[in-house]
């Protein structure tokens, strides 16, 4: 998995309390904002460098940062989304595959028969997604990928509570009646 080093240079300082702070907040959030990337990119690596990049940029305006002014988790994915938003600005939206991580031993892994059909239905699973109004996806990837309330998506969105639920109700609908089609 990804680690991340909260290590300080001369340049910037950070004091033992901001980093013990910081270190729980990283290590309750990490696994959040991976699952967040990953139902959005298939490359695994890609998700941890992205991961890897909110972090640190958390981590450099720390310092900034304003609980009054919402809550760490919402203003850790804005940083995500943002991040998100300006890869595949520069990259687009290619999919590309690691071919090195096929290669890896499995040790107590699935047979590579199931780690086929289970890739498979993954990519079924993130074309369906990429389907649905950008919106949707976002509900969605937060929702399943970041283990969000409907509560915390809305405040981070900026839509209301229930407006959150219908849309999040009407995707995974939309989701199921596609999934079928995508790849059939």
């Amino acid at each position: 998995m990804l680690f991340f080093a909260l290590q300080a240079g001369p340049a910037d300082k950070v004091d033992q309390r901001t980093a013990e702070a910081f270190a729980r907040l990283y290590e309750e959030f990490l696994p959040k904002v991976f699952h967040y990337f990953s139902y959005r990119i298939l490359d695994t690596q890609l998700a941890e460098d992205l991961t890897s990049a909110v972090f640190e940029k958390a981590l450099a305006k720390f310092k900034g940062y304003n609980a009054s002014k919402a809550s760490f988790s919402t203003w850790v994915f804005t940083i995500a989304r943002n991040t998100l938003i300006d890869h595949f600005r520069v990259e687009g939206r290619r999919r590309t595959s690691n071919l090195d991580a096929a290669a890896e031993p499995t040790d107590g892994s699935p047979s590579p028969e199931e780690a086929v059909v289970k890739d498979e239905e993954r990519r079924r699973l993130l074309a369906c997604i990429a389907r649905l109004p950008e919106t949707e996806q976002e509900i969605i990837t937060l929702k399943f990928g970041a283990g969000m309330t409907n509560r915390q998506i809305a405040g981070l969105l900026g839509l209301g509570e229930s407006n959150v639920g219908v849309i999040l109700y009407r995707a995974v609908r939309k989701l199921r009646n596609s999934f079928g089609e995508v790849g059939s």
